[in-house]
């Protein structure tokens, strides 16, 4: 069995499709002995249809105000946000606020994406919606991958494994290893049957094969999901995957591994 003292890849109600508070989830984490948990909901227009209206966000603004240790777990702040196009950016880098959640006018106006970044501690960057991708070549959907990597606040990409989007594993794989950034593992691409899980498969030997790190996550959507990896542990136990090469083994190799990155949180 693996050690695994961090899962940095959850949800709250505020994703809309999950199911527990920020609280429960920290009870669960608590209870399975995970020392490390960042609350990562979604940040995509699966949330709002009316996406300039900034008090739809307060919840991503407000996590400052989180303790740092809540019984007894470090919490960090982070979004899951989704890539929009083949250029790698972020969703909200193209929604303009003109005005505060009072009503206040900004002067100038700022960008979604950046009054979001400025809260958290680091993004996930997730392919969902496929549509900007359909007709690509392999080599610009390894490119957009990239992009996405080089945001200086992206510490990993979502659930590559199982996201859908064909592309080169080796380039993508060169690249987060020169970026000191980890490819994840997510339980979630297991819990059903298909051709993605061949793919995660895959990404985990390479990267044990290339000494690329791994980040091991539930990407859980309600509090029982929080810390169960075995799915994931069993996989890597069939194919030898070395301990050391799990970025989220415990909570000081998670946070080395944003400061090697060059994200700096403040605990």
């Amino acid at each position: 069995m693996y050690q695994i003292e961090c899962d940095t890849h959850t949800h709250t109600l505020y994703s809309r499709h999950a199911y527990s508070t920020i609280e429960e989830n920290i009870r669960a984490a608590k209870e399975k002995g995970i020392k490390l948990l960042a609350s990562t909901d979604h940040f995509s227009d699966m949330l709002f249809g009316d996406y300039e209206n900034v008090k739809n966000y307060q919840y991503l603004f407000c996590s400052n105000n989180w303790p740092r240790v809540w019984n007894d777990v470090t919490l960090l702040r982070g979004v899951e946000a989704d890539i929009v196009d083949m250029d790698g950016n972020l969703f909200g880098h193209d929604i303009i606020i003109s005005k505060s959640v009072t009503g206040d006018v900004y002067d100038p106006e700022k960008r979604l994406l950046d009054m979001v970044c400025e809260r958290i501690d680091f993004v996930i960057a997730s392919v969902h919606a496929k549509r900007h991708t359909i007709g690509k070549s392999i080599s610009e959907n390894t490119d957009m991958y990239i992009k996405a990597m080089e945001n200086p606040k992206v510490f990993f990409i979502g659930h590559i494994g199982r996201a859908g989007v064909p592309f080169d594993m080796d380039e993508v794989l060169r690249v987060a290893k020169e970026l000191k950034k980890p490819i994840e593992i997510n339980e979630h691409s297991f819990f059903w049957e298909g051709h993605h899980q061949s793919v995660c498969r895959d990404v985990a030997i390479r990267c044990a094969e290339l000494g690329v790190s791994v980040c091991v996550n539930t990407d859980a959507h309600m509090s029982p999901e929080i810390g169960e990896t075995m799915r994931v542990q069993k996989m890597f136990e069939e194919i030898g995957f070395p301990q050391e090469l799990i970025i989220n083994r415990t909570k000081e190799s998670f946070l080395k591994g944003l400061s090697d990155c060059g994200i700096e949180i403040t605990l």
